[in-house]
């Protein structure tokens, strides 16, 4: 079963980028689709973002300075030109976007904007809201497009695959000029149907994959949908073995999605600890704590296996009480939950999967390598973050390249109409029910391989097991998936997968160690 519909602008994720789009778009009366898999679209990695977002002028800020701090982040490989882009037009889509149209609520100090520093910034330069300056921006961004007529946002819809028109017929060059991306399949889940939605332009605003691994910091939704159905569609992918590593997230046992505790912690001066209340990180790099994600999150790992502990401590109790509570409201609220209190006790922490440096290749205006295909924020890869991503850079780049993108639709989209949905056939699903506990089963077996052979450090051995792993779990899933009956679970689980051996191929491929990729061999 199928129904139909159409827009202008199809943009999958409702995170930053995406919904950055959606306003500019809508602004000139285009009829934007925004999709999400959630029930609520307020759940997105961005509303989880805690640290804060550059906001880089030369009344305040050195040009050369930023590009010298991603760069040096990335060990030299960010793409130069991505940050050319970022310096000279950021600030001023923040300031009309985030602070004169949807008003977002910032930090400030005598009616003056607050500004902080993070790991491996070389000053100040960081706006903030508290602890939780991605939910401060995701509601302004949201509240403004709900008042919005020609705005609809279908929660609780998992899209499948993006549509290419058929080529029956034509010759190799009418098929290379038509191997566009003429919309998607929606899986709704509520009415448990498969919408076709046609649409002239589509924005890939997915996310990361870091819910692929066991311990990470995202959304469940952070699975890699947007880039398992760009490789299906033919769109080419980079840099997928660059997944970043927070150093920092709350330590409470055994359990996968690990609250983020922020940079900014360290930026304020925390300090780490070992189990022997030494402080290590000097031994590691000359920046100590705000070294390189990378460098802290292995240095954390050295600690723990010297030491054969579970975790390392983050302390930041010489700051005054009331500034401690005032800065991380939301961080000390956690941890008081979990019996840590902040201010008293040092902070129980670990690595756990952050960031996807990588994704779907896109130029400097968000366009893939396919027709009519868009790619924005972390799903994309443009190079900004080469093989590691610096603080605070990717609530600003899903901001300023979601906005670039809607800027070069906005002047193309007029040569485009909505393609002719009766010529594409409707989605056959299948009728098999699949037990939730082997998609379940699958799920966690995929996680384990990725944490354990995939991670933070990687070695011939240790791929060559995740090929095996991978080889037997593509399989069997691909097997099943033909005939199986739909739900959202599934279609995650079959991306998953397709993802997972994404990331072992670039590692295979990659023999050298750099930013956040290590190979012990």
């Amino acid at each position: 079963m199928s129904s139909l519909h159409r827009c202008d602008v199809l943009i999958v994720g409702t995170g930053i980028a995406g919904l950055t789009s959606a306003l500019k778009l809508a602004e000139k009366n285009l009829e934007i689709t925004l999709v999400t898999r959630e029930k609520d679209p307020q759940t997105t990695n961005t509303n989880w973002a805690q640290g804060g977002i550059i906001y880089s002028k030369p009344e305040w800020d050195e040009a050369e300075a930023l590009r010298r701090d991603i760069q040096k982040a990335s060990c030299g490989t960010s793409n130069d030109q991505a940050i050319t882009i970022l310096i000279e037009k950021s600030a001023k889509v923040l300031e009309e976007i985030l602070l004169k149209k949807v008003k977002t609520d910032f930090t400030k100090e005598k009616d003056k904007l607050a500004f902080t520093k993070e790991a491996a910034h070389s000053s100040e330069r960081i706006i903030y809201k508290n602890d939780c300056t991605g939910k401060s921006i995701q509601i302004s961004l949201l509240n403004y497009l709900k008042q919005l007529s020609n705005v609809t946002i279908l929660s609780s819809h998992t899209a499948i695959d993006l549509i290419t028109p058929s080529h029956h017929g034509v010759n190799l060059k009418q098929r290379y000029e038509e191997h566009k991306i003429v919309g998607a399949y929606l899986y709704d889940q509520n009415d448990d149907v498969v919408k076709k939605v046609m649409a002239k332009k589509t924005i890939l605003a997915t996310g990361g994959i870091g819910a692929l691994y066991l311990h990470n910091s995202n959304t469940s939704g952070a699975r890699g949908d947007g880039h398992a159905m760009a490789k299906r569609a033919g769109a080419m992918l980079s840099n997928m073995e660059f997944i970043q590593f927070h150093p920092t997230t709350f330590y409470s046992g055994a359990y996968h999605r690990r609250f983020l505790i922020s940079e900014a912690v360290r930026g304020e001066g925390g300090i780490l600890l070992n189990s022997k209340g030494e402080r290590f990180m000097h031994k590691y790099h000359e920046d100590k704590e705000l070294a390189p994600r990378d460098i802290v999150s292995r240095a954390i790992l050295s600690e723990m296996i010297e030491l054969q502990d579970d975790c390392v401590f983050l302390d930041i109790r010489h700051k005054e009480t009331h500034w401690i509570k005032n800065r991380f409201p939301t961080i000390y609220a956690y941890c008081l939950e979990h019996r840590i209190d902040m201010t008293k006790d040092s902070i129980p922490v670990v690595p756990a999967a952050h960031y996807t440096c990588g994704g779907v290749k896109t130029d400097l205006l968000g366009k893939t390598t396919l027709k009519n295909l868009y790619a924005v924020g972390e799903v994309a890869s443009t190079g900004l973050h080469g093989a590691n991503r610096l603080a605070s850079t990717s609530l600003l780049e899903g901001l300023t390249f979601g906005y670039m993108a809607a800027e070069d639709i906005i002047t193309s989209i007029a040569d485009e109409s909505v393609y002719d949905a009766h010529s594409i056939k409707d989605w056959q699903s299948g009728d098999q029910a699949i037990e939730a506990a082997l998609i379940t089963q699958d799920i966690q077996t995929l996680k384990q391989t990725m944490w354990n052979y995939l991670g933070l450090k990687r070695s011939k051995n240790r791929l060559a097991r995740a090929g095996a792993m991978f080889g037997e779990l593509t399989q069997e899933i691909h097997k099943f998936y033909k005939h199986a009956k739909l739900r959202d679970d599934l279609i995650g689980l079959r991306n998953a997968v397709e993802v997972g051996e994404m990331v072992l191929n670039a590692s295979v491929r990659n023999k050298e160690s750099v930013g956040c990729f290590y190979r012990e061999n």
